[in-house]
């Protein structure tokens, strides 16, 4: 019997010896914990966590998930693998408000839409947006932040426009760079999407983007390329779309032979959100993490292995990438989140990021900034209730407040015309402004502001159509009305644009004075625009893109899905089962500046309420490219920033080029008047290249190359000139 007993405590101590030395994930042993996962673990790892989520039968058994974030990962807890948390998103942390069982509020700060951010053309405007991301992202529980979203504006119907950057791949990749830094400085993950061509939202699951390997290397990739110089994102997503007749999210030539091999990118790959894809073609294709996650996909890879379709070396590879960025969350490192952010502080900080990014277009007989304490006719839904912080989709916060404009201009200071507040107290849309309504107004009142409103986003495009690219009528009546009445009275007329993307200006913006575009500004949107009315804040955003003078001189106007109302997919027809990218490079600035088509207000431009003065710039080679240095000076009254852009005119050769293109910028710190900045940009030289599809090649030709540095693409202040002795030629293995 003491023989026994002996034998049971001893059996007793060695179960407990190996539980206690039970193989743990660490960051030093992923390839022994790969090696440790049966085939199931490393299944379901592969694949997201929505499917569980759904299952009330399930979801009990892993607390973390009633956070409410948008994926996540499945834990296996016998090999110390945590579930992490996956959020939306661009313009904040995308969680419910609401929890089951919990009476507590969680709300999150909406930022400046990324539009907005791009056009403070300030690094550190954007990675102050990022830290203040990544900070929610982990106050709330989550690891990895599913934004910034970065395609470029190809089309400005695009309906998630509002997310992205820019027109330019240069804006856009060094906005997105920045960002994901300051994302990632918190310890959670940033995630760059989409990856890549989807610049439609119709039919955008479906939708062949038929692009060039010219305008892809030197514009789409581009983007890309260049945040993934600056930083080393967590994540990156891959798109919905078909590129090139495969599916992007398993375009082995662009997942794996082009992210992995060309750039060198080490991290996780994870596909849009989606309910089934072939997921053997999407593991083998580059995808590591399958969202949203079905069932049907684990036993797809089981499936797949066992028959041999999947080979087991490919599952490993992915599962690795998996758990290398598992070992950096903070779910792994055991941090426990407060479930609360500050709320407050992240405010304060959207109102300056929209401060420095609103863009003033028009400003005829001084009309702005508008005197202390003046009497304010505020016109239009989108001056009060109807004010949008941001657009729909996943770029949508759940939010505690937007503070909008009727809002800001009383903390202001101003005094509000109390039977417009009441006109519009309970309007649900923009009222109908007769002449003689208007008249009163006027009598009662100094200045008159109206502003115009625009939503879009996820899942659908806008449309070439009043109310939408065009004013309505009701607007332009309204604003026709307004103008007249106020003008007669010898008083100004001020436009707010509270829009997510671009619209038609030309046709109107004569009836008023001045012409204000804050974008989509954030939680605390009414008072950033409210300090650029009144001249708190010196205007020095500048546009991220051109707004054309009409829809039809856009260089895809003829290749994006601007007239289907919901019209069937159907393959074989054009910008439904595909759209041809027939513009190749000239998208934006680089077509209507090329081709000298007048537009509305060009790329890079914006006014100031002071004036500047660009001098002495000077060019100098150095390891792997060019340093510019300019002096900005402040030749004005006011105290201000100013945006230095770098254009580089490449000798023509005989590939295909823009006359100019955007190889770098700076934005100075707040200048007194007099006071000067000298600013230092880098060129790199890969940047100088064009690329040969002929040879698969980059070629940089040899010649003269003048770089203009000004405060728009149409308003060059200085040149300097650099010779390249020889031409420079690169091969790149891929064929996308």
């Amino acid at each position: 019997m003491k023989k026994t007993i002996l034998f049971l405590m001893l059996c007793g101590i060695s179960s407990a010896f190996a539980q206690d030395n039970a193989l743990r994930l660490t960051e030093k042993n992923i390839t022994k914990v790969v090696k440790a996962m049966t085939l199931e673990e490393k299944a379901r790892l592969l694949v997201g966590l929505s499917y569980i989520y759904n299952d009330s039968s399930q979801r009990h058994t892993i607390p973390d998930i009633e956070v409410g974030a948008v994926g996540y990962t499945f834990p296996i807890p016998r090999l110390g693998i945590p579930v992490t948390l996956l959020t939306d998103g661009p313009a904040g942390v995308r969680i419910p408000a609401k929890r089951k069982d919990d009476s507590h509020t969680y709300y999150a700060t909406a930022f400046p839409i990324g539009t907005l951010v791009a056009s403070s053309w300030d690094i550190e405007t954007a990675r102050k947006v990022g830290e203040a991301l990544g900070q929610e992202t982990l106050d709330y529980n989550c690891d990895l932040l599913l934004g910034p979203g970065m395609n470029l504006h190809r089309n400005p119907l695009c309906g998630r426009n509002f997310e992205y950057f820019s027109e330019d791949p240069v804006l856009s990749g060094t906005m997105a760079g920045y960002e994901v830094l300051g994302i990632q400085s918190k310890g959670v993950g940033a995630t760059i999407k989409h990856f890549v061509c989807n610049n439609q939202e119709s039919y955008r699951t479906q939708n062949n983007s038929i692009v060039s390997q010219k305008a892809l290397r030197e514009l789409y990739l581009k983007n890309f390329e260049i945040a993934l110089r600056i930083c080393s994102p967590w994540s990156v997503m891959s798109s919905y779309n078909t590129l090139n007749g495969q599916r992007a999210m398993y375009h082995k030539p662009l997942l794996i032979d082009w992210l992995r091999g060309e750039m060198g990118y080490r991290g996780m790959v994870v596909t849009d959100w989606y309910d089934y894809r072939d997921p053997v073609q999407q593991e083998i294709g580059g995808s590591d993490l399958l969202q949203r996650g079905v069932k049907q996909q684990v036993d797809d890879i089981i499936k797949g292995v066992k028959t041999g379709k999947l080979p087991m070396e490919i599952v490993d590879r992915n599962v690795t990438h998996l758990l290398e960025y598992i070992v950096k969350t903070p779910h792994f490192k055991g941090y426990r989140a407060a479930n609360q952010t500050d709320l407050e502080g992240h405010a304060r900080m959207a109102r300056e990021a929209a401060e420095q990014g609103i863009v003033m277009l028009k400003n005829e007989g001084t009309a702005l900034p508008l005197g202390k304490g003046l009497r304010i006719a505020l016109f239009g839904y989108g001056s009060y209730k109807g004010f949008l912080a941001h657009g729909t989709g996943s770029g949508s916060v759940n939010k505690a407040y937007t503070l909008n404009l009727m809002q800001g201009l009383e903390g202001a200071g101003f005094r509000l015309n109390a039977e417009l507040k009441s006109l519009y107290e309970d309007a649900e849309a923009d009222v109908a402004v007769s002449k003689s309504y208007a008249e009163r107004r006027a009598q009662e009142s100094d200045v008159a502001v109206v502003t115009i409103r625009r939503n879009a986003g996820e899942g659908a495009d806008r449309w070439e159509e009043p109310g939408d690219w065009l004013l309505s009528d009701l607007e332009r009546n309204m604003l026709r009305n307004i103008s007249e009445a106020f003008h007669e009275q010898g008083k100004k007329v001020v436009a707010v644009l509270n829009i997510g993307g671009v619209i038609e200006t030309a046709s109107w913006s004569s009836l008023v004075d001045a012409i204000v575009l804050p974008w989509q500004p954030g939680i605390e949107g009414g008072n950033a625009v409210a300090s650029i009315l009144c001249g708190r804040v010196n205007p020095s955003g500048k546009l991220p893109m051109t707004f054309p003078v009409a829809y039809e001189d856009i260089p895809s106007a003829k290749n994006f899905p601007n007239h289907f109302h919901k019209e069937a997919w159907d393959k074989t027809k054009k910008n439904i089962g595909w759209t041809r990218y027939e513009e190749g490079i000239m998208v934006g600035y680089r077509y209507f500046d090329s081709f000298k088509v007048p537009v509305a207000y060009p790329f890079g431009y914006g006014l100031s309420y002071t004036t500047f003065a660009f001098s002495n710039l000077k060019v100098k080679r150095q390891r792997g490219g060019y340093v510019a240095s300019v002096t900005v000076t402040n030749t004005g009254s006011r105290a201000g920033r100013e945006v230095a852009q770098l254009y580089v005119s490449a000798p023509r050769g005989s590939l295909e080029k823009p006359v100019r293109e955007l190889k770098a910028f700076a934005k100075t710190r707040e200048l007194r008047p007099g006071e000067r900045e000298t600013l230092v940009m880098k060129i790199e030289a890969v940047d100088l290249a064009s690329f040969d599809e002929a040879a698969n090649s980059w070629v940089t030709d040899a010649g003269t190359y003048r770089i203009e540095v000004g405060a728009s693409v149409e308003d060059l202040k200085v040149k300097a000139e650099f010779k390249v002795g020889k031409p420079v030629v690169k091969k790149v293995p891929t064929v996308i």
